[in-house]
């Protein structure tokens, strides 16, 4: 069962809400995989902290204040991640679950100093972007694989979702970020892709190039 902190709250909340959105409490706690009275429990406790809006029947959004310290634990963690795959040699399959424990840390001057030590990153070792410690985070324009069309050559920039399985799917076909893809076959009946890569060839499911962002 996934971890009930308040700060897996915080980013499930920043991701389902998107931009100024809100997510009902049924969905969030089909996000979280918990129970919907654990859901509204955490809930007030953001509250508050003035970090969430909430208030019976309606949907959750949250506040300004909420939003930045979201996005100050997403930095955390994707700061730690690029950390531990560039300066310990960790694979980028190994680091999810080594961030969710080290983003706990309060000090600033920690993760200021780590992403001193990178040079500062923009993204992290699955190409997610790195906020900036005002919370912003920088803008880009990929593209799903799924939506290429035969015969265009892209470059693998990010993931849409990086569970350890598809990464270690990913290690498997020898595919990593920038790695080149060339468009060969569309299956219309399922959606499916053969592409080249590194002089191999690779038949990729719906699944898999949805969640491969190129350009």
């Amino acid at each position: 069962m996934p971890s009930q902190t308040k700060e897996n709250y915080l980013k499930a909340l920043y991701f389902t809400t998107g931009v100024n959105g809100s997510v009902s409490l049924s969905d969030l706690s089909v996000e979280m995989g918990v129970r919907a009275p654990t859901v509204n429990s955490m809930m007030k406790k953001l509250k508050e902290q003035g970090w969430v809006e909430y208030e019976k029947y309606k949907p959750l959004s949250l506040t300004k204040v909420g939003r930045l310290e979201a996005a100050r634990i997403i930095r955390k963690h994707r700061l730690t991640e690029m950390y531990l795959v560039e300066r310990m040699n960790f694979g980028w399959e190994e680091v999810h679950d080594i961030a969710e424990q080290v983003e706990h840390i309060k000090s600033d001057a920690f993760f200021d100093r780590m992403d001193e030590i990178l040079e500062f990153p923009l993204v992290d070792p699955h190409g997610s972007p790195i906020p900036r410690k005002d919370g912003s985070i920088p803008e880009r324009s990929l593209r799903r694989l799924s939506d290429c069309k035969v015969g265009e050559k892209v470059v693998l920039k990010a993931l849409s979702k990086s569970s350890q399985e598809f990464l270690h799917f990913l290690n498997d076909k020898q595919i990593e970020l920038g790695t080149e893809l060339v468009v060969h076959k569309r299956v219309e009946f399922d959606g499916s892709m053969d592409v080249t890569h590194d002089n191999q060839k690779s038949t990729l499911s719906r699944e898999a190039t949805d969640r491969l962002l190129v350009e």
